[in-house]
């Protein structure tokens, strides 16, 4: 016996009744969704947008800019008077609004020595009359140092006011453009020593938290309920405890005078401390500890679920307990492994704190350098730009290992 077909007021309340529930839905789903956009969409569009855009000296400059237009670089003469005369009024304004200083950092960056010579300049044309900087402010400009009729000065000026460029992004693989705009290498090879540095430390800490992890997560899956639970207090004991005071903790026992020092001193194992501290050793083992809950939690959690009559049934047909547990036990941790490995592998390439606290010049990993031009050289943008290739380099490892292991096998619970 068929069913009745629905009238149209039947269908019009399932519909709304399905239009509720995809609201109801979405109501839920909004704190997380704006949460994500605030702390995880923004923040990283901002640096992408930063890495290439940087309108600071067409902001600071317009006037003189614009003059520059129509000067060719490659004459080798010093831009026409109109454009020294349009920059001696703008370096007033600026002075008499303390922001010379923004505009000599900038310029600095593309000609060192560029600081000490706008300040200075800065100074002398403060207190010039404006009718007298627009009529002769060029040539007061040229006569306050020697280094104004160099013609490199004023390249360097027009080549910062550019809006869009590539030069931060250029620096980050320390390349940069001669004189004749062809890019090559730089004299002094900085920041991809430093992402293969800190590529290696990364696979370092994920191979000694796997080492260790492994039989740990084993043991508890396999342990009685009673001392599961007692062991994953341990385990769980970082979660805990704040990073400083973990880090700090490193610092005690590695320092000359430490625990690790005073206790091979005692036994006569050494006869002089050791340099553990500030060195990337003490990178690796204070980050191993810090991040092996990453690595055992995922284990863990696919050990617990795999059936221990597997393992039994191989050594009843007669292997033995290492190949058997090699070929049929551990494929089967593949997709606890793997997660792990991920997690370590990308939370420790932007690990900055622990590096900057016990690595010293030679435990520290590029995102070190990140916060050093945030915090402290102000470069906001080659930060941006060194953040971005980061970013693609972890995005291209993450589709390696989705080629090689398969993103559907990583298993985090």
């Amino acid at each position: 016996m068929s069913n009745p077909e629905l009238t149209q007021d039947e269908i019009k309340q399932a519909d709304r009744n399905i239009r509720r529930r995809k609201l109801l839905a979405i109501f839920f789903v909004a704190p997380l969704l704006l949460f994500i956009f605030v702390t995880f969409v923004a923040p990283i569009g901002t640096m992408l947008y930063r890495s290439f855009y940087h309108p600071t000296v067409a902001e600071l400059i317009p006037d003189t800019l614009a003059q520059l237009d129509d000067w060719s670089e490659e004459s080798g003469d010093l831009p026409p008077t109109a454009a020294l005369n349009a920059f001696a009024v703008e370096l007033q304004t600026l002075a008499a609004e303390r922001r010379s200083g923004k505009l000599a950092e900038e310029i600095n960056r593309a000609y060192p020595g560029a600081s000490s010579l706008i300040k200075s300049t800065a100074r002398k044309v403060r207190r010039v009359d404006l009718a007298e900087l627009q009529t002769s402010g060029g040539q007061l400009v040229l006569d306050a140092h020697k280094k104004w009729s160099d013609v490199n000065v004023w390249r360097a000026m027009k080549k910062s006011g550019s809006v869009i460029k590539d030069d931060f992004y250029l620096t980050a693989l320390d390349l940069e453009r001669n004189p004749q705009g062809e890019i090559v290498q730089r004299d002094t090879q900085i920041y991809l020593d430093l992402y293969w540095k800190s590529l290696k430390i990364a696979f370092y800490i994920t191979a000694l938290t796997a080492l260790i992890g492994f039989p740990l997560a084993w043991y508890l899956a396999n342990a009685p309920s009673r001392v599961a639970n007692t062991l994953m207090i341990f385990v769980l004991l970082p979660f805990w405890t704040s990073l400083l005071v973990r880090t700090t903790a490193w610092i005690a026992l590695l320092q000359t005078n430490g625990v690790i020092n005073s206790t091979l001193m005692s036994l006569h194992i050494i006869d002089e401390p050791l340099d553990l501290l500030y060195t990337q050793f003490a990178t690796v083992i204070a980050m191993t500890h810090i991040l092996m809950p990453f690595m055992i939690l995922p284990l863990y959690s696919v050990m617990k679920g795999i059936d221990p009559s597997y393992f039994r049934a191989a050594l009843s047909l007669g292997a033995k307990p290492i190949p058997a547990f090699i070929r049929i036990y551990m494929p089967m941790t593949v997709p606890g492994l793997s997660a792990g490995a991920l997690l370590v592998f990308i939370i420790s390439i932007g690990y900055y704190i622990t590096p900057a606290l016990v690595g010293g010049t030679e435990g520290q990993m590029i995102s070190n350098i990140i916060a050093f031009h945030m915090q402290s050289s102000n470069n906001w943008e080659l930060a941006a730009a060194l953040g971005s290739l980061l970013l693609l380099l972890i995005t291209l490892l993450y589709w390696l290992y989705d080629r090689l292991v398969g993103i559907s096998n990583l298993k985090l619970g």
